[in-house]
C-alpha cells in the first residue's frame, strides 16, 4: 500500500526552542491516522509544515506524493486543512463561506456537495446565518465542509474537537470514519487520549519527539499487567502513601481513581492492609485496564 504522507527527520527550531526533533512516520493511503500528544508537543508546528505554511529546518516531508517545500503550490490543491482555531469568516453566512472556499479552488459547490452532504446536515436549515453566530458543533461542521469542498486527497485536522462538547466530539469521529470509507486519507491530531482508539494507527508525540508509532491495540498490549485502580475517601493521602510503597513504580490521578503501576512482587491485599494501617480504612485496590493515556505517561516519563 502506498503512503499518502511520508515524513523523514523533520526538524524545526524557533530560536533555541526545538519544536520538532527529527520526526519520522508515514501514513498509508486511505487510512485514519492519529497524532496524539499534549499541548506544546509540536503537533501544530508539524501541521504548519505539512500544509506548506512553514518550512522545516531539516528533514523532508511529502503529502500526496508532493514535497512540502518544492511542490507547495500544487500541494495546496490536494489537501484539506482544518486548523485548531475556527478560521472561517464570522461575518459571512454559512452559504457564503462554503461558496467562497469553493471559488478558491475553482470548483462548484453542487459538483462536490455529495461528499459533504452528511456533514453539512442541519446547516442546510439556516444558510443565511452568519458563521460567527453558530454553535461550537455547527462551526466545526461548517469548517470541515469548507475543507472538503474541493475533494482533497489528504485531510489534515489539527485538534478539531478542542472545546467541543462530548456529543459533538463523538459525531465528528463518526463523520471521519465515513470520509475514510470514501477513500480520503485523514491525519488528525488531538490531546484527547481516548480519541486515539478511533484511529487505525497513531503516533505519540511529546516535546517534539515521536515516542512510538503503531495501532492502538498493539501499543497498549500488555499495559494491563501490573496496573491497578485505587480509591479512598481521601485521595491525596492515598496517592502520597502509595508512592512510598517499595513495589509501586508510579501512581497518578486517572479520572475519579488513581492508577498504580507496580513491580511483579506487588500484592494488592497486602497493600490494602498497609493502607488501612496508615489510616485509610476505606482504601480499595483492584486490577485496571491499560489505556493509551497510561502508555503515554509511561513513555513520556522515560523520555524525560
Amino acid at each position: 500500500m502506498k503512503n499518502a504522507v511520508e515524513i523523514q527527520g523533520l526538524t524545526k527550531l524557533y530560536g533555541k526552542l526545538l519544536a520538532l526533533d527529527h520526526v519520522s512516520f508515514s501514513v498509508s493511503e486511505g487510512s485514519l491516522f492519529g497524532l496524539i500528544g499534549p499541548d506544546g508537543a509540536g503537533k501544530t508546528t508539524l501541521y504548519q509544515i505539512l500544509t506548506t505554511l512553514l518550512n522545516p529546518d531539516d528533514g523532508t516531508a511529502t503529502v500526496a506524493g508532493l514535497d512540502v517545500v518544492k511542490d507547495y503550490r500544487k500541494l495546496r490543491t490536494e489537501i484539506g486543512y482544518m486548523p485548531e482555531k475556527f478560521s472561517l469568516y464570522p461575518d459571512l453566512t454559512v452559504d457564503e463561506n462554503l461558496h467562497f472556499f469553493a471559488s478558491l479552488f475553482g470548483v462548484d459547490v453542487k459538483e462536490n456537495f455529495d461528499l459533504i452532504a452528511p456533514i453539512f446536515g442541519q446547516l442546510n436549515k439556516f444558510p443565511n446565518r452568519r458563521a460567527g453566530a453558530l454553535s461550537g458543533g455547527m462551526k466545526q461542521k461548517l469548517a470541515l465542509s469548507c475543507a472538503l469542498i474541493h475533494r482533497p486527497k489528504v485531510l489534515l485536522l489539527d485538534e478539531p474537537t478542542t472545546g467541543v462538547d462530548a456529543v459533538s466530539r463523538s459525531e465528528f469521529w463518526d463523520m471521519l470514519a465515513a470520509l475514510k470509507a470514501n477513500g480520503i486519507t485523514i491525519l488528525v491530531s488531538t490531546s484527547y487520549m481516548d480519541e486515539a482508539e478511533r484511529c487505525e494507527r497513531i503516533a505519540l508525540i511529546n516535546r517534539g519527539r515521536i515516542l512510538d508509532v503503531n495501532s492502538p491495540g498493539i501499543l497498549i498490549a500488555g499495559m494491563d499487567k501490573n496496573l491497578y485502580n485505587a480509591t479512598a475517601k481521601d485521595m491525596y493521602p492515598l496517592l502520597e502513601t502509595l508512592r512510598t510503597f517499595p513495589d509501586v513504580k508510579d501512581c497518578y490521578t486517572f479520572g475519579a481513581t488513581l492508577h498504580v503501576v507496580t513491580n511483579d512482587g506487588f500484592n494488592s491485599d497486602d497493600a490494602i492492609g498497609r493502607l488501612r494501617h496508615e489510616g485509610l480504612a476505606d482504601a480499595r485496590i483492584w486490577p485496571a485496564k491499560g489505556t493509551i493515556e497510561d502508555l503515554f505517561i509511561k513513555l513520556a516519563d522515560k523520555d524525560g
